[in-house]
């Protein structure tokens, strides 16, 4: 068995960078909190090649003298706290010592900075861990650390990093939250000699909100400030209706500290059930505020988790506070609706010479002739009774032409606008006319898609899209799948895209949150570029929804033909979301509820 023995400083260093600094975004995150610390009014971040090459944080806060210099570059060396005790009095972002120490053992490393009581600036130069000069230099008050050729003296690491792109839009969206958490601050971000973000200081959370994300989120927020003893929730949430296909724009600052809060999350989550559909997330950028000692940031090596002392109260207050604001903001809406006098169609007048226009929703044609899958009988449905039931799919025959037709199921009625009843042989249907809908459309674009052949429209007006970095570089980087798909998206501009042709099947008005959708699928891997048929199933699964347009009264000649529809797709018994498409109460079971 090997001695135990003491590692060497240089090689703990590499091994407290493995759990700091995953990614160049995670320098840039480190040292844009050490200037927020330092009392920074402006702040300059400079990268090349996703931060591979070069990684550049300057201020002008208040800087640091030789030996304080020296000594940060030490591992847990702060000013933040001395004793385990204040921990819960922290107001600043970093506080443990180890960031700088442990990104100059796995780069090139140059600090340069100068208090206001010196003339002369102090100038230090790490490779890889090992110190190469300390010097006098010229520079203004403030700090400036240039981060190069990051985890070369651990090449192993280096291969885990992703695509330029990838790593640019990470860096970009870091440097971003910290424009959002301190909009008092002035934000310069270049990228490969690029300025593509510059803020000056903001009033207003508002006001930073429109620079970084744009007008079209920017008018769909609503101003949210709540105080209860000890705790503050503020910021800005999306209005009820409004929502996202990913958590990827709900973002919670603890304190002023960007986090991924689980309690947050959920409780902005469960606050926004009555104003969007189940799967639906909002769009949420708050602060929330409590006693530091409440909250414990310790919990996460990169401080990117928090917890609470007391979790329940927390949940309450988010979830009483956002309720109350949407609740205020669908109030006067309800109130106009309730105050508007409604009389039946019947007593309403038109212009002469015009008469009520119905225009029905096209039935999808879609025969047994043209699936890829030939039509198979449905197998029984599971019931509570006990035996074998007879199947619906028996009350299905197959005429000459090849055709399905039905032969003994008697149409009732439609109740409660989604639900067909039909009477059969064997008992009852209850036909979820959407379920089936949505697997007639599946297969139908499955079909579409793995052949290619996709039908799209030009737009005489383009449609415009203002996406954040993480999202643009996505949809750079999947331009060619979704032309293949019908989607014409031409870029003009740094995070902005036209939609000049969409697939026939889609309306313009809902391109853009389809997209989003598809957008936010991409962050989450559910359309990988190495299995183009599973990303195109799952494409066909997002785009069901928007394809579907639901008569309000089909008529009977409609329904059943959606019945022959569905039992002509490979599987008719569930949605591709999974839920059945219809339900069958059979004799064996009416008879039960009603104990005959």
């Amino acid at each position: 068995m090997a001695k135990v023995r003491i590692l060497p400083d240089r090689v703990a260093n590499q091994i407290a960078a493995g759990e700091v600094i995953e990614r160049p975004a995670a320098v840039v995150k480190e040292l844009v909190e050490n200037a927020l610390d330092a009392g920074a009014t402006r702040i300059e971040v400079e990268f090349r090649h996703g931060g591979r090459s070069l990684m550049r944080i300057e201020d002008n806060g208040s800087g640091m003298t030789r030996d304080d210099a020296l000594l940060a570059l030490e591992r847990h060396a702060t000013s933040k706290i001395a004793e385990a005790a204040d921990l819960d009095r922290l107001h600043t972002f970093g506080f443990r010592g180890e960031a700088l120490p442990s990104i100059a053992s796995v780069s090139r490393f140059e600090l340069q900075t100068r208090v206001a009581e010196s003339d002369d600036g102090t100038e230090i130069l790490i490779n890889g861990g090992k110190f190469m000069h300390v010097r006098d230099c010229g520079r203004p008050v403030g700090t400036r650390m240039e981060v190069t050729h990051l985890f070369n003296s651990v090449p192993a690491r280096r291969k885990f990093l992703k695509t330029d792109a990838t790593e640019a839009a990470h860096i970009v969206q870091c440097v971003r939250l910290y424009a959002l958490a301190s909009p008092q601050v002035a934000f310069t971000l270049i990228e490969d000699g690029r300025v593509i973000f510059r803020s000056p200081e903001c009033s207003t959370l508002a006001e930073r909100v429109t620079e970084i994300f744009g007008q079209q989120i920017a008018e769909s927020l609503i101003a949210i400030e709540s105080v209860e003893p000890g705790l503050k929730l503020s910021g800005l949430i999306g209005r009820p209706g409004v929502g996202r296909a990913t958590r990827h724009e709900m973002i919670v600052f603890v304190n002023g500290r960007p986090v991924d809060s689980r309690t947050l999350n959920y409780a902005l989550i469960e606050s926004y059930h009555e104003s969007l559909p189940k799967g639906r997330y909002p769009l949420a950028f708050v602060f929330f505020e409590c006693d530091p000692a409440a909250v414990d940031v310790n919990v996460h090596p990169a401080k990117r988790e928090v917890r609470f002392r007391s979790e329940p109260q927390v949940r309450g207050f988010v979830i009483r506070s956002v309720l109350h604001r949407l609740r205020e903001v669908a109030a006067p809406v309800v109130a106009a609706v309730e105050a508007t006098e409604i009389r039946p169609v019947a007593e309403l007048t038109l212009p002469s010479g015009l008469a009520p226009l119905v225009v029905p929703a096209p039935v999808p044609r879609f025969s047994a002739a043209t699936t890829a899958a030939p039509f198979r009988a449905a197998p029984a449905i599971l019931s509570a009774t006990t035996g074998p039931q007879p199947p619906i799919a028996s009350d299905f025959k197959r005429d000459t032409r090849h055709e399905i037709s039905m032969t003994s199921w008697r149409y009732i009625g439609l109740a409660h606008g989604s639900y067909a009843l039909f009477e059969t042989s064997a008992g009852l249907v209850l036909l979820d006319r959407r379920a089936a809908h949505e697997r007639i459309w599946f297969d139908r674009l499955v079909v579409q898609f793995a052949s290619g052949s996709v039908p799209s429209q030009r737009l005489l007006l383009p449609i415009p899209l203002e996406l954040d970095p993480i999202a643009a570089a996505l949809l750079i980087d999947r331009t060619k799948f979704l032309a293949g798909h019908g989607f014409e998206i031409g870029e003009f501009g740094r995070n902005f895209f036209r939609i000049e042709a969409l697939p026939t099947w889609m309306e313009p008005a809902d391109a853009e949150p389809f997209l989003r959708d598809v957008l936010g699928a991409l962050r989450d891997g559910r359309l990988p570029e190495s299995n183009l048929a599973l990303a195109r199933e799952e494409l066909a699964r997002i785009s069901t929804a928007k394809a579907i347009r639901l008569p309000a009264a089909p008529a009977e000649a409609a329904l059943r033909a959606l019945i022959v529809e569905l039992f002509a797709t490979r599987t008719p018994l569930t949605s591709p979301s999974g839920r059945p498409t219809f339900i069958e109460l059979n004799h064996g079971e009416l008879a039960r509820r009603f104990q005959k």
